[in-house]
């Protein structure tokens, strides 16, 4: 069966023709990427990290990134901060218990004249089903997202 030059030929040929498929169909059929338009919205993605008791929340779309770090979580209340990869014009956050659809938003408080830093003093989150839900205003451009709460218990196994 090896000797036979023609089967010898498809086992190179076969790997490349779908190399050459994969590559091109994606480059036929995926979305091109774009730059935010003034005066739309967009959603923002919350990275894995939001999903863990790691003390950050990362939250994106394509080059526009924040990320959401819990400084203090006590009794009474939860301290948040923001930090941004470009300034932003407002920052607001909601903090919504279960399936509850209506919440409160709250304005951030810029931390720097650049407005890449922004802090908030929340309530406490009541359980494991809370929600954080997020807009943000920067360049004339919407962005919105929500992730759930369980970033903000900072535990390790080293703590233990």
């Amino acid at each position: 069966m090896f000797k036979n030059k023609h089967f010898i030929l498809a086992l190179l040929i076969a790997p490349i023709l779908s190399l050459i498929a994969y590559f091109g169909t994606d480059m036929a059929l995926s979305e091109k990427p774009h730059a935010a338009e003034e005066g739309q919205s967009y959603k923002l993605v919350g990275k894995s990290n939001c999903r863990y008791t790691s003390g950050l929340c990362e939250m994106v779309n394509g080059d526009f990134k924040v990320k959401f770090r819990s400084e203090k979580l006590t009794q009474d209340g939860l301290e948040l901060s923001l930090n941004a990869a470009y300034p932003l014009e407002g920052v607001k956050v909601s903090l919504v218990e279960g399936q509850e659809q209506d919440a409160q938003p709250m304005d951030m408080i810029r931390a720097d004249q650049a407005g890449q830093n922004w802090h908030i003093m929340l309530p406490k989150p009541a359980s494991e089903e809370s929600w954080l839900r997020v807009a943000i205003q920067a360049d004339g451009t919407l962005y919105y997202g929500e992730t759930q709460t369980a970033f903000v218990k900072y535990e390790t196994l080293f703590t233990e």
